[in-house]
């Protein structure tokens, strides 16, 4: 039985598609008034991108033009989500695990704290960590967590949406993993279980 919980934010708790006006609008206004060096269609891409992967990855990716990036990135670090946000419908699932929870997403901390405050869940975690992925990687977090808490891996769950983060660095420590997939986006990804939906949570989890 799991008994410790670390999960991704951003389309594991809440789903940024649901919430885009609210988490995205404003930026985009933001970035449509910026010189980004890149074309329409990519802008359009790159939009669709920023609901489900960390900012700096995707700039990287569209090749954002360097000279604007320090502007861009002193507006992400002082910005804050301030309408109310919707936690997805699985969320209960997720509230309803016994044990110790954490959160461990990445991104700009201020903007990510106010998105646990926006969607009301902060007292349903211990802690919440936002990992810097110019720097870190959730990796090293989950290593912090274990050492700082002294945690057994075996009692651990992570869970959470990208195969390419929290899932490949739970499995790479011999953690237990839940692959939240409900669009299918990573059909050959390695996971120890997966859904596309939460309600075999509770199963995964030994409860």
């Amino acid at each position: 039985m799991k008994r410790i919980f670390f999960i991704d934010l951003d389309n594991t708790i809440y789903f940024t598609k649901q919430n885009e006006e609210q988490l995205m609008g404003e930026l985009y206004r933001f970035l449509e008034s910026m010189d980004l060096g890149i074309s329409k269609e990519d802008f359009r891409l790159a939009k669709q991108e920023m609901l489900r992967t960390p900012f700096l990855k995707v700039a990287e990716k569209y090749h954002f033009k360097k000279e604007t990036m320090p502007e861009v990135i002193s507006y992400l670090q002082n910005r804050s989500v301030n309408q109310p946000l919707k936690p997805s419908d699985d969320y209960h699932y997720i509230k309803s695990l016994i044990g110790r929870k954490f959160i461990v997403t990445a991104g700009f901390p201020k903007q990510q704290q106010s998105k646990v405050k926006m969607l009301g869940i902060a007292d349903d975690f211990e802690e919440v960590h936002v990992v810097d992925v110019s720097t870190s990687n959730k990796k090293k977090t989950f290593e912090m967590l274990i050492d700082q808490h002294q945690l057994n891996k075996d009692d651990i769950l992570i869970i959470g949406d990208d195969a390419e983060s929290e899932i490949k660095f739970g499995l790479e420590l011999g953690i237990t993993t839940f692959l939240l997939d409900p669009e299918n986006l990573h059909p050959n990804a390695e996971s120890t279980f997966r859904g596309s939906d939460l309600s075999n949570l509770h199963e995964a989890a030994g409860q």
